[in-house]
């Protein structure tokens, strides 16, 4: 094989790593995210075990404090099954606001499946980032004025906060 495709199948090879790559700091999500950082790093977050359930949206971020996949008994497969060494929970939104757009925000890394009426709802859009204090990743959904659930796999962390706001 000549140097030059072996340095090519090299640069191939190594491109998906390249393009993995996160962007790093506050000002590289794709919306502004004051109002879920804020919520996220609040001191008043209510606290709340995997499993637990919340009428209606809460004022601020919750803490869920989350377990190991296998005891999690998340109601729904998650869609990416987590890996060993990783955390899981769930909560139910059991009295809903009204349909519209919603955004939800992590406190850091993991896996995040919304589910309602039955069904796994995609994101509309996407942001995330690294190097951002109190704030890792943020999604924007489409609710009916349905229950839900929101289940949370993959986390690094045993508790992980959560801001739902509707969207801006």
């Amino acid at each position: 094989m000549r140097k030059s495709s072996l340095v090519a199948l090299t640069l191939l090879a190594a491109a998906p790593a390249f393009a993995a790559e996160e962007p790093s700091g506050c000002d590289k999500f794709k919306w502004n995210i004051g109002h879920a950082r804020a919520a996220l790093s609040a001191p008043d977050r209510a606290k709340l075990d995997s499993g637990g359930e919340i009428a209606g949206l809460p004022a601020t971020a919750v803490t869920i404090a989350l377990v190991a996949p296998a005891d999690a008994k998340l109601p729904t497969p998650p869609e990416r099954a987590p890996k060993d060494g990783t955390f899981a929970g769930f909560t139910k939104i059991t009295s809903p606001p009204k349909a519209g757009s919603y955004t939800i925000s992590l406190s850091n890394g993991a896996w995040v499946d919304v589910v309602q009426d039955g069904h796994f709802l995609k994101p509309r859009a996407f942001s995330g980032a690294t190097d951002c204090d109190g704030i890792r990743k943020t999604m924007k959904y489409d609710l009916s004025a349905n229950p839900f659930v929101l289940q949370i796999s993959g986390a690094r962390e045993k508790s992980l906060s959560i801001a739902i706001q509707p969207s801006e």
